[in-house]
């Protein structure tokens, strides 16, 4: 290896000193340093990094890296993290609580600076233990210490105001398809819903809620569930655009109009819903910016100072899968 031939140390103690695992005399420090910057084998940033005990890495725990909410949010991510010289490892935690506290042990094992924590089932409490040993800013909570940072949106609010956008419409028979029952942001969306409807003095009909998991073909199997009820409907919300996108479908092989016969409402805005057919009416969560932001607020702690961020609010978006009542 160049480097620890310019060093004039063995290429393990290099690797060690990159992982911020050697214990070894500042000479030979000084001089895997010297040889690293003379070499170009690594950005400045990494070089200052080891100065100070860095590994140059955060850890990034999110729950299906298959979906395309988390998919926007990583997106959000690497752009916070450009010019920083800092890299991602990323991990998944399958919605499990046990499964994401193991893959946290393992990132403080590769010595990571600070962990992004998407979503997930942990009790705020675990998390606030594992911010003790590196910081963490976690999406889906509100949690605020010197080491601990949570990013919390609305979902209550962005429920209300889709259904009361159906509700102003004329739409009086509105048909809610849930999140999983043990998913809070699915219960503070099914708050939402059952607070516009109270507003209205619209009665809630539990025939009308269905539940589902998040995953399209939840939202198909919802919809077929309302069907088989005969109940009466004029529209649905969705409790997120992979449940309307399934939802659609369902109509769609029933030769129910979207939104003639029915109007649709999903909750996430993801990149694919503008080009649904007909584009889908929705609920923004301004999923990159949560990664951008989420990302600049950990170097920040990183770097010693105070946990902060601001993330935009959740916003109707009209597009054409909603329509007035006749």
């Amino acid at each position: 290896m160049d480097v620890a031939r310019e060093a004039g140390v063995s290429p393990s103690t290099v690797s060690r000193i990159l992982n911020g695992t050697a214990k070894v005399s500042d000479d030979k420090r000084q001089a895997v340093l010297a040889a690293i910057a003379q070499m170009n084998f690594a950005p400045n940033q990494m070089a200052q990094g080891l100065k100070k005990g860095r590994s140059m890495t955060i850890g990034i725990v999110v729950q299906d890296i298959s979906s395309p909410f988390f998919d926007e949010t990583l997106r959000g991510v690497d752009d916070g993290l450009k010019g920083t010289g800092y890299a991602s490892v990323i991990v998944s935690g399958h919605w499990n609580a046990e499964e994401e506290a193991d893959r946290i042990r393992l990132l403080l094992a590769r010595k990571v600076d600070g962990i992004i924590l998407l979503s997930g089932r942990m009790a705020d409490e675990t998390v606030l233990n594992f911010s003790s040993q590196r910081p963490i800013v976690s999406t889906g909570r509100a949690l605020r210490t010197r080491s601990a940072l949570g990013f919390k949106m609305d979902n209550e609010y962005g429920a209300y105001l889709a259904v009361r956008h159906l509700i102003e419409l004329g739409h009086r028979q509105i048909a809610f398809i849930s999140g999983p029952a043990n998913n809070i942001d699915a219960t503070d969306r099914l708050a939402g819903y059952q607070r516009a409807l109270r507003e209205a003095e619209i009665a809630l009909d539990e025939n009308l809620v269905v539940e589902g998991n998040y995953h399209e073909s939840s939202g198909m199997l919802a919809m077929n569930r309302l069907f088989d009820t005969h109940q009466q409907f004029t529209a649905v919300f969705a409790a997120n655009d992979l449940s309307a996108y399934g939802a659609r479908l369902a109509l769609y092989r029933k030769g129910i109009r979207v939104p003639d016969d029915i109007s649709l409402v999903g909750f996430d805005d993801l990149p694919g819903s503008s080009y649904t057919t007909p584009p889908l009416t929705t609920i923004r969560q301004p999923l990159y910016d949560i990664g951008r932001i989420a990302t600049q607020a950990l170097l920040r702690i990183i770097n010693g100072e105070a946990a902060s961020g601001e993330v935009p609010p959740l916003e109707l978006i009209v597009r054409e899968t909603t329509r007035r009542v006749r």
